[in-house]
């Protein structure tokens, strides 16, 4: 079985497997599906960071992985029991390995390297799938091998497509989702640019919806 994947909105993504649903992000989420088995979170952000969305997709014996930097914040909303990572750790989380990924800007003030953000690398269902959270095209991104890649493009506090679709190119993923871009930072359009950016040989899939 491939992993069935939906974006909602900016970098909430949801990922069901044989197994496991896992969810990135959580974000305007509707209803309360109550249908996580693991979130994780890439930084503190409100728009990535949601107390309230992360509530409407846990259930009692849901595992949520943060940045070790997140830990105080975690606890101020009740999220006392995370699985905490720094970038470069590793971890394996209900049988699903997991790598963390630095996510940080390089000119840009938004996301300082300091702050400890964190995309990730999980592998499910045999396949190796990036997260890269709200990061430039930086050094760890570009190092990473992966089969499904989920990188930002709206700009401003992040890649824009062009960039974003040349870390693509780098890193050379089976299929290649844009995220982040559509809402609050970027236009729709920016998918259809960052489609036409990407190799060829590279599957593009544009998740979100207006």
């Amino acid at each position: 079985m491939k992993p069935e994947i939906t974006v909602n909105t900016q970098s909430s993504i949801r990922i069901q497997t044989a197994e496991t649903v896992i969810r990135f992000d959580p974000f305007k989420i509707a209803g309360e599906p109550h249908d996580a088995d693991i979130i994780f979170i890439t930084h503190d952000h409100y728009d990535h960071f949601s107390p309230e969305d992360i509530r409407k997709v846990s259930r009692p014996d849901t595992l949520l992985v943060a940045p070790k930097s997140m830990k105080k914040a975690l606890a101020k909303h009740g999220f006392t029991d995370p699985v905490l990572l720094a970038p470069g750790e590793s971890a394996e989380v209900r049988h699903i390995p997991v790598e963390a990924v630095a996510s940080y800007n390089l000119m840009k003030p938004f996301h300082p390297k300091s702050n400890g953000n964190l995309g990730y690398v999980i592998t499910a269902n045999g396949r190796r799938i990036y997260a890269a959270g709200d990061t430039d095209a930086v050094r760890e991104a570009a190092a990473v091998r992966c089969d499904i890649a989920f990188v930002p493009i709206g700009g401003t506090f992040t890649m824009n497509a062009k960039e974003a679709a040349e870390l693509i190119n780098t890193i050379r993923p089976e299929i290649a989702v844009p995220i982040h871009y559509g809402s609050i930072v970027g236009k729709m359009s920016d998918g259809d640019v960052f489609r036409s950016l990407v190799d060829a040989d590279i599957k593009t899939t544009l998740l979100l919806t207006e």
